[in-house]
């Protein structure tokens, strides 16, 4: 059983089936998975986020806690 399918003019198919019989299910069933690839090999070429640079890392505007004793007043205003 072959159907034609109407579609405008200029428009190519995307998935043409050359051979055998397939049931509009099979064809449904093989387009998911082509789009299912696609979209997992768009997904892979994507750049991973990027880590903080460090003049944009936060951590370092957080106070240190103070210690007392010998030199502490000395420490307080060195940077670790």
């Amino acid at each position: 059983m072959t159907s034609e399918v109407s579609r405008p003019a200029g428009v190519t198919p995307v998935l043409r089936v050359v051979r055998g019989d397939l049931t509009p299910e099979e064809i449904a069933a093989l387009s998911t998975v082509l789009i299912a690839r696609a979209a997992s090999a768009a997904a892979d070429a994507q750049p991973p986020p990027r880590a903080a640079a460090g003049w944009a890392d936060r951590a370092s505007l957080l106070r240190r806690p103070v210690s007392a004793g010998p030199g502490a007043w000395h420490a307080s205003a060195l940077r670790r």
